[in-house]
């Protein structure tokens, strides 16, 4: 009877008849077992089964991965702000991906020759990687020694000397901001212990150990380039608890430091701005335009006696009289315009 199931001591009788070499005692029949309800049934076909990909584990938990890439979204906006006051350009750096990957897979993405910086990372355990693409480097140290806004061609050679050096100013910076990004997690000692050109040489972790790599991308004008953080999974397994949403929500909310200000001052201060003085207004004809020539007059209804406006990037800031200075056409100002909305229906 194909619906009939032998019960655990049947089947016990039986294997150990054939064991002796005899026949299994006879005993009744088993009484046929009734069918799987169907609730219980669709319960078994409808199992969730995950895949393992043992090549790729994943050891970082879902809510410490959101931690880590809003702590990093928060750090890349402050390095961004502080690179731009270094290189006195406008530098965007963002975010671009948190991901778990193993050690070698993450060597073995690098370029050859490249900037490899080993970290120490106390109290963590073990060491951190900060990865910096050439692509994008080279740039950088050609603007902070003076260089034009016109890409260069990419080197492809090791770092010298004096570029290491000039190299530490940006890894220092990096640093400093990474340690305000993790201090409401833990209070880290970030120093570069040193410094490869070929990614093979530092092994940290074997390679099949899991890493967290956290990605940026760096705009310089047209050039484009990456910067890698890789931070092996046992440095951060023992405060895995601590990566929470409420360990980084205090980032953004830290209190302005006087060199942050003085910094942004400085940019500021540097910056090129487009000044425009509104000597009067009126209105001709088309005719009267096509017909001007050199030395013509063009009356309008403005006293010679009262203010002109002055707008700084189109936006009127103050009032000014005409003059000269040295042989020059010149303006002083008079006064300061404090609602430059109703200044500007004038």
């Amino acid at each position: 009877m194909g619906g009939d199931v032998l019960s655990q001591a049947e089947v016990e009788s039986l294997l150990s008849a054939m064991a002796g070499g005899g026949e299994a005692a006879p005993g009744p029949m088993p009484a046929a077992r009734p069918a799987a309800r169907p609730a219980e049934a669709s319960k078994r076909v409808r199992q969730k089964i995950t895949p393992y990909d043992f090549k790729r584990p994943e050891r970082v938990g879902k809510e410490q991965m959101r931690a880590l890439q809003t702590l990093h979204e928060g750090f890349s906006r402050n390095f961004s702000a502080g690179l731009s006051a270094m290189l006195r350009s406008v530098v965007e750096v963002k975010l671009t991906s948190v991901d778990q990957l193993t050690y070698g897979e993450f060597v073995f993405s690098l370029e050859n020759p490249t900037c490899f910086n080993l970290l120490s990372a106390e109290p963590l355990d073990g060491h951190l990687i900060l990865e910096i693409n050439p692509s994008i480097l080279y740039p950088i140290i050609d603007r902070l020694l003076g260089g034009g806004r016109e890409p260069s061609p990419q080197a492809r050679r090791p770092l010298t000397q004096i570029e290491r050096l000039l190299v530490r100013r940006i890894t220092d910076l990096f640093l400093a901001e990474l340690v305000q990004a993790w201090r409401n997690v833990i209070e880290l000692a970030l120093e570069v212990v040193r410094v490869e050109s070929n990614p093979q040489l530092a092994q940290i972790v074997p390679p099949n150990e899991v890493v967290v790599l956290v990605s940026f991308e760096i705009a310089l004008g047209e050039t484009r380039g990456m910067l890698n953080l890789c931070i092996p999974y046992n440095a951060i397994e023992g405060i895995s608890g601590k990566l929470s949403a409420n360990s980084w929500v205090a980032y953004g909310k830290r209190k302005v430091s006087e060199e942050s200000v003085q910094q942004i001052g400085r940019v500021l201060r540097s910056s090129p701005l487009e000044i425009k003085v509104r000597l009067a207004r009126t209105s001709i004809s088309t005719k009267e335009l096509i017909a001007l020539q050199v030395g013509d007059i063009i009356t309008t209804q403005k006293d010679i006696r009262s203010p002109m406006l002055v707008t700084v990037e189109d936006v009127p800031k103050f009032r000014a009289m005409a003059g000269s200075l040295k042989g020059h056409k010149a303006f002083q100002v008079v006064e300061v315009i404090e609602d430059p909305a109703s200044a500007a229906c004038q």
